[in-house]
């Protein structure tokens, strides 16, 4: 499809190119030939007036009644008329090859450009594709395991009042899960738009950092995880829903990631003109191999090295990720196996 595209506009570009070109030809064809005809009109007449002895000028005048009267009533003889057409066949056939290059010249410079102009559409397209496939896919799996036991619990003519209670409970899990996932595919589609329909304004950090973190205190009680919060009162431009999603997102990993009883701290240091937050944990940690992919959508790290069961998707490093872009920021992680992980997000100033 693209290919088709791609020569379809390369034929666009020649044509407008090529008409521009043929309108300058013929503009130059007509100036060129007015200024010949003049030429060997003025050589002639001067040939002539050396004949009849007349003087002339040294620049011939360009009205006829200025010339010589004897000059004026002769009628005109063009003795150089072959050489004037001459000039007009070679005139004529520059032209050509002068368009001839043009077109060759600008059929490649256009088939490069039309590929660089589509490119961006056929990576956003690629991407789209990927991103369905992906969504579809995810999206199976919890649909299939409700079906499944739905049917199941609707052959069982003995299940119990518990059972169903159960079965009921560990569905709205499932349900849970796609709700999860249906939030963060419409937070990314949101995000995609470059954060045009974004507002940014100054925002305190140390405030934005507060509201998150009462978000995650459930989850930190429960795992009695020490969460240790140290912001200085820095203010940056950003879009504040934005920014506490993020910070929401890495907050969350670090507290599922790390066994019970463990610690996660956040910090923040102005660095020139960046403002770094630091989230780091006493976690599982992250694989060298897994480490450059735990940003793409949908990826998540083998968990079998780890006694924490963590639900999720993967999507949600991609998301922060996108909204560090859309703050012109730029994020770091180290890890070590065993020892936690340290995110580190840093903001212009």
């Amino acid at each position: 499809m693209f290919k088709s595209a791609r020569i379809k506009l390369t034929a666009w570009y020649l044509l407008i190119i090529m008409v521009i070109s043929l309108s300058f030809s013929g503009v130059i064809y007509h100036q060129v030939c007015l200024e010949l005809e003049k030429g060997f009109r003025r050589v002639d007449l001067r040939h002539r007036a050396e004949e009849l002895g007349i003087p002339l000028p040294r620049f011939i005048p360009s009205r006829p009644e200025d010339l010589p009267l004897r000059l004026r009533e002769m009628a005109p003889r063009y003795f150089f008329v072959e050489d004037l057409e001459e000039a007009k066949k070679r005139l004529i056939l520059n032209l050509v090859m002068t368009n001839g290059i043009i077109l060759a010249v600008s059929a490649l410079a256009g088939y490069f450009l039309a590929g660089k102009t589509l490119r961006p559409i056929e990576d956003a397209l690629e991407e789209q594709k990927r991103f369905v496939a992906d969504a579809s896919h995810e999206l199976r799996t919890p649909l299939t395991a409700l079906k499944t036991s739905l049917e199941v619990f609707l052959r069982d003519k003995k299940i119990t009042l518990n059972q169903a209670k159960d079965l009921i409970k560990d569905n709205l899990e499932e349900v849970n899960s796609l709700q999860s996932l249906s939030n963060n595919l419409l937070s990314l589609a949101h995000y995609q738009s470059n954060g045009q329909s974004l507002e940014f304004k100054e925002v305190e950090i140390a405030k934005v950092i507060e509201k998150v973190a009462k978000k995650i205190s459930p989850l930190t009680g429960q795992k009695e995880i020490k969460l240790k919060i140290e912001a200085k009162n820095q203010s940056v431009s950003a879009n504040e829903e934005g920014l506490a999603e993020m910070l929401l997102i890495f907050l969350d990993n670090a507290v599922k990631y790390t066994p019970k009883g463990g610690r996660v701290t956040m910090t923040t240091v102005t660095s020139g003109r960046w403002l770094e937050i630091k989230i780091k944990d006493t976690g599982v940690g992250i694989a060298k191999g897994d480490l450059p992919h735990i940003f793409d959508r949908f990826y998540r790290a083998d968990q079998s090295r780890s006694k924490e069961k963590v639900s999720g998707f993967g999507l949600g490093l991609s998301l922060a990720e996108r909204i560090i872009e859309i703050h012109k920021g730029k994020v770091e992680v180290t890890s070590i196996l065993g020892k936690g992980t340290t995110f580190t997000i840093k903001l212009p100033l």
